[in-house]
């Protein structure tokens, strides 16, 4: 006997304020480039609706994907195609303008609520379930982005709140305006440093924890280790991918390799796995063009890792062993210029 979507992927609560999900999501930005060329629009579409067959409803866009908001017009043609009250809908804003030079990151209340209103209008619905605040705009308080967001709420504009790569004080100061819902950040086998302050933080809030690039932006999966990466790819920029890191980064694929044979699994479900089970309350959002890599990653629901596995993972992996930092240019905003990773507010405490 087939088994049903809800059998496929278990439910779980993001938040205390009542938003359920898929346990694992779907990050929808490399349908519209960034790793590879964009897909046509019909394939793109597939995906995600192979997704939705699968049991995923928590879809993640955002307004800066693609070109002049193509990621979010590609979610919402294909939400015309699903119903959308099975969906879990994630969009963000924030970051106002990107180019060679730079890019500018804003928080102020009326830029909030002409992005909501431009990717409602994207999207093509009524609301939005997750509206994060991509980047933090340091030089506005966060009780004022918070508390227009608030008022989205209120308008039933959107349902929950969220932030992506913000510092412990923003979440805490945000979370005093209106309850955040979920906090999206980096986090996979060899980018851990949220595990010192940012989890223990959310976890005392009450507040959902989705992790992006939770196969450390494919590296698990094979990216420059069993598969080139694509000359298209922004990776081909990013630390980590360099020649020599990656050639030193590579022991750590054969580590992961070796474990996830022990496990019947591959190393990216092996990787994925250990992220699924940091917690009931963490949901990766892990994104793909291909539908056999989606596939791959449904198996890693599958993997089961006791305690004593996920130490055994996570020793595996030790961070100063890992080569490149997770950043682009030093995390320097002046000297960003990589459309789908803009630079991140410091995590650290002040």
């Amino acid at each position: 006997m087939a088994a049903t979507q809800s059998e496929l992927i278990p439910r779980v609560k993001l938040g205390t304020q009542g938003f359920e999900v898929s346990k694992l999501g779907f990050g929808c930005m490399g349908l519209s480039g960034a790793y590879n060329d964009p897909l046509p629009e019909e394939d793109g579409i597939s995906v995600i609706k192979y997704a939705f067959s699968k049991g995923i409803t928590f879809f993640d866009t955002a307004d800066i994907y693609g070109t002049g908001g193509a990621n979010e017009v590609l979610v919402g043609k294909t939400l015309k195609q699903l119903p959308r009250e099975k969906i879990q809908l994630a969009t963000k804003f924030g970051v106002a303008r990107r180019d060679q030079s730079g890019l500018l990151v804003k928080g102020s209340p009326d830029y909030v609520r002409s992005s909501c209103e431009a990717s409602l209008k994207r999207l093509d619905v009524e609301y939005i379930d997750l509206y994060y605040q991509h980047r933090v705009d340091t030089s506005v308080p966060i009780e004022e982005t918070v508390g227009e967001l608030k008022k989205l709420v209120e308008e039933g504009k959107v349902r929950y709140i969220g932030l992506s790569e913000a510092s412990p004080d923003t979440i805490r100061r945000a979370h005093a305006v209106h309850p955040i819902t979920a906090v999206q950040i980096e986090w996979s086998l060899w980018t851990r440093d949220v595990e010192e302050e940012i989890v223990p933080l959310c976890r005392e809030l009450g507040i959902g924890i989705v992790p992006y690039s939770p196969l450390g932006r494919g590296f698990f999966g094979g990216k420059g280790v069993l598969e080139n990466v694509p000359a298209v790819s922004y990776l081909t920029a990013h630390p980590r991918f360099q020649a020599e890191n990656l050639d030193k980064n590579k022991s750590i694929y054969d580590r992961i390799e070796s474990l996830a044979q022990k496990h019947h699994a591959t190393p990216a479900q092996l990787a994925l796995a250990w992220v699924l089970q940091q917690g009931e309350d963490v949901v990766p959002i892990p994104g793909t063009t291909k539908i056999k890599n989606l596939e791959q990653n449904l198996g890693a629901l599958a993997v089961k890792l006791s305690e004593k596995d996920l130490r055994e993972i996570s020793e595996a992996v030790p961070i100063d062993n890992v080569a490149g930092s997770q950043y682009f240019n030093g995390n320097d905003q002046n000297s960003w210029k990589f459309a789908n990773t803009p630079p991140k507010e410091s995590r650290v405490s002040t």
